[in-house]
């Protein structure tokens, strides 16, 4: 079953058992997802993984907005995000543990030969794309070649 038919069950489901805070987050990311599609060139085959990008940017978008609530002294607001954000992280390809980035960035760092940030930075954002969050990459770059 692909994203979307499993977004159009979930959403069902959602209604049926009445929470507000999944059928809010399903209901924009099927908005993101329909947005996406315009945008693009008639030409342009949309696949499973462009679609996991857009519920990837949801994701990012639910995670940012929790911290800057939180700054805000906003809890209502956080607790609404952090519901919204579960809901959506199911829609996401398994993550990675740090451990397995650490391990993967290693090996490209031995693959490459060098620890210059950039062109590591590079090949391990290509490489985990999708799955792993980009800051966690990035932490562990920063780690292993600073």
């Amino acid at each position: 079953m692909g994203l979307k038919d499993q977004l159009a069950e979930d959403l069902k489901a959602a209604m049926r058992a009445k929470d507000e805070n999944r059928l809010n987050a399903i209901r924009m990311l099927k908005a993101a997802i329909s947005n996406f599609e315009l945008a693009q060139p008639k030409d342009k085959a949309i696949t499973e993984a462009d679609l996991f990008g857009v519920a990837e940017k949801q994701v990012k978008q639910r995670r940012e907005s929790i911290e800057l609530f939180k700054q805000g002294n906003r809890a209502d607001l956080v607790e609404k995000e952090s519901a919204e954000l579960a809901a959506l992280e199911k829609y996401l390809p398994k993550q990675i543990s740090r451990d397995e980035i650490k391990a993967e960035v290693e090996a490209i760092i031995a693959a490459l030969g060098t620890k210059e940030f950039p062109k590591v930075m590079k090949q391990a954002a290509a490489q985990m794309k999708g799955r792993a969050d980009g800051k966690l990459v990035n932490e562990v770059v920063r780690e292993l070649t600073g």
